[in-house]
């Protein structure tokens, strides 16, 4: 089997990571692993009480922080320091959606960046986009940063309700593909999961 390791991030905090990586996660029967939650509940948990194969693995997080702050801060408050050398990818043979915290340039401490630890991870990020005043900025800002830094970008997901003006300009200043959209979802729930799962594996692979 061709590994794909992919790290999951997006452009703010609650653009939908989670979601994104249930679905990524059941499309792929994918292990999950969070390497940095901080505060509750785990997203883990969500991510398993989301998914219906029965290959996935969830991994324990390399930090479990007690408040829900940026890390560098949480971690702060918990009397720890979080270095990217530290964290190591658990051993698997299988696929592995890495969900990170908040945004791309979240401070895990005064000097590494959560974008940091997807390159230190060699994995391909997948950014989430989601739709709200002053997202275009937040979007084109994010791509332009993965550009300029030369990061293995595998490509973007909408989440929500489409806005085409929005996403027009968003597509027209980025290099990558979508790959996916999640819509509006009323009853999050397996079935649900495992539906947009189906329809999201071909551009995976």
């Amino acid at each position: 089997m061709n590994r794909k390791n992919f790290f999951i991030s997006a452009i703010g905090t609650d653009s939908g990571k989670t979601i994104v990586s249930a679905i990524l996660t059941e499309s792929l029967s994918a292990d999950y692993w969070k390497p940095v939650q901080a505060g509750a509940p785990k997203d883990s948990e969500l991510v398993k009480s989301l998914i219906s194969n029965d290959t996935t693995m969830i991994h324990p997080e390399a930090f479990t922080l007690k408040t829900p702050a940026s890390p560098h801060y949480a971690a702060q408050l918990d009397g720890v320091l979080i270095k990217i050398n530290d964290i190591k990818k658990p051993p698997t043979s299988n696929h592995l959606i890495i969900e990170g915290a908040g945004g791309l340039m979240v401070p895990l401490n005064q000097d590494e960046i959560m974008v940091d630890l997807a390159t230190h991870l060699q994995s391909e990020l997948i950014l989430v986009i989601n739709h709200y005043l002053g997202s275009i900025n937040h979007s084109i800002l994010s791509i332009k940063y993965l550009i300029s830094n030369n990061i293995k970008v595998k490509g973007i997901i909408f989440n929500g309700s489409p806005h085409s003006p929005s996403e027009e300009v968003i597509e027209r200043h980025c290099p990558f593909p979508v790959l996916g959209r999640v819509p509006s979802i009323e009853h999050l729930n397996k079935s649900t999961i495992s539906r947009i799962a189906e329809e999201w594996k071909t551009k995976l692979i």
